[in-house]
C-alpha cells in the first residue's frame, strides 16, 4: 500500500489517483460575482479551472453588491451580503442568493443572513456553508460565524464566534475544517488565523499566524493545503502567496507571488489548481491567474474577466472542501 502522507506533487497525485479513496477533482467551474469597476457590478463570470482562457458571462445577481461573501458545493454557489450602490450611507445587505453552477442564469433568492453584512468570508463543505465575520451598517466588525445548509434555501443560523471581530478576512476549507485568515479588527489589521470543525457548531480555535498582518486577501484550497494570496497591510498592497496544511495547525509558509500586488480579489480552486481573479492594484483589474496548489511557485496568467473589477466574490464547485 502506498504511503499517502504528506503533500504530493502532480505526478504522484495522478500515480495514486486510482487507489486514493477520495477522488481528485481536477475539473470544475469557478464563479466571480459583484464588485466595482467603472460602476457597481451585478455580473457573474465563470471559468473552467482546468483550462486557461478568458471568463464567460454566467448571468447576473439581483443587485450590485460590493464585497459580498461567496461559498459553493458541487451543485450550488451562494452569495451573501455586500454593500449596495446608489446611497451615501453605504447600506449593507443581508440578502443571500444562489445559482446552479452547471447551468448559466441569474441568481435566485436563498434567504437572509443574521444581519446586514459587508465582506463576510465564505467557506463550505458539500453540505454546509459558513459566512464568517463582516461589517454592519453601523460600522461594527463582527465575530459571528453563521451557517446554511446549501441544498436547502432559508435563513442563516448562528454557528459560534471567531476569536476576534473582523471584516475583510478570507476563508478556505477542507472537508472537515474551515480556516479564517487575517482581516481588519477595530485596532488594525491582523495576522491571526482561526478554525472550526464544519460539522460541529461552536467557537473558533487558534490556528496560527499569517507571515504578516493583512486584510482583503483571497483564499482557496485543495483537500490538504490552503493557499492565500494578495491583500493589504502595512506598506500597502501585497503580492504574497502563502500556504498552510489544513489538518495541522501552525503558521503559514511562503508559496510564491502573484503577478502584482493587489487587494479585494476573488478566488476559487479545484483539488489541483488555485485561481485568483480581479482585484485592486492601482486600479480595477480583469486579470485571472493561477497556481498548482501541490507545488510552490509564482502565479501564471490564466486569462481575463469579462469586466475589470475589485471587491468581487469568488467560489468554485471543486475546491478542497468537496470530496
Amino acid at each position: 500500500m502506498p504511503n499517502y502522507q504528506g503533500v504530493w506533487d502532480i505526478t504522484t497525485q495522478f500515480q495514486y489517483a486510482a487507489e486514493w479513496p477520495v477522488p481528485i477533482l481536477s475539473a470544475g467551474r469557478a464563479l466571480f460575482a459583484g464588485g466595482y469597476g467603472s460602476d457597481y457590478s451585478n455580473v457573474i463570470d465563470f471559468i473552467n479551472i482546468e483550462t486557461t482562457g478568458n471568463a464567460s458571462d454566467f448571468g447576473d445577481l439581483s443587485n450590485t453588491p460590493f464585497s459580498p461573501g461567496a461559498l459553493a458545493n458541487t451543485t450550488r454557489a451562494v452569495f451573501g451580503g455586500g454593500e449596495l450602490s446608489g446611497t451615501d450611507s453605504y447600506a449593507r445587505q443581508d440578502v443571500m442568493e444562489y445559482v446552479t453552477i452547471a447551468s448559466e442564469g441569474n441568481a435566485t433568492d436563498f434567504g437572509d443572513l443574521i444581519q446586514v453584512n459587508r465582506a463576510p468570508a465564505g467557506s463550505a463543505n458539500d453540505t454546509r456553508g459558513l459566512f464568517s465575520g463582516g461589517y454592519t451598517t453601523s460600522n461594527v466588525r463582527l465575530n459571528v460565524i453563521q451557517y446554511i445548509t446549501i441544498a436547502n434555501t432559508g435563513n442563516a443560523t448562528d454557528f459560534g464566534d471567531l476569536t476576534e471581530a473582523i471584516w475583510t478576512g478570507s476563508a478556505l476549507s477542507s472537508t472537515t475544517r474551515s480556516v479564517r485568515m487575517g482581516g481588519s479588527t477595530a485596532s488594525g489589521d491582523t495576522n491571526v488565523m482561526d478554525y472550526v470543525t464544519i460539522a460541529n457548531t461552536g467557537n473558533a480555535s487558534d490556528f496560527g499566524d499569517l507571515s504578516e498582518v493583512r486584510q482583503s486577501s483571497a483564499s482557496c484550497s485543495s483537500p490538504t493545503r490552503g493557499v492565500v494570496g494578495g491583500g493589504n497591510g502595512p506598506g500597502g498592497n501585497k503580492n504574497i502567496i502563502e500556504y498552510i496544511t489544513i489538518a495541522n495547525t501552525g503558521n503559514t509558509t511562503d508559496f510564491g507571488d502573484l503577478s502584482e500586488a493587489k487587494q479585494i480579489l476573488g478566488a476559487g480552486s479545484t483539488h489541483l489548481r488555485g485561481v485568483w481573479g480581479g482585484g485592486l492594484p492601482a486600479q480595477a483589474t480583469n486579470v485571472i491567474e493561477y497556481v498548482t496548489i501541490a507545488s510552490t511557485g509564482n502565479a501564471s496568467d490564466f486569462g481575463d474577466l469579462t469586466v475589470a473589477r475589485y471587491g468581487l466574490a469568488g467560489c468554485s464547485q471543486a475546491h478542497g472542501g468537496l470530496a
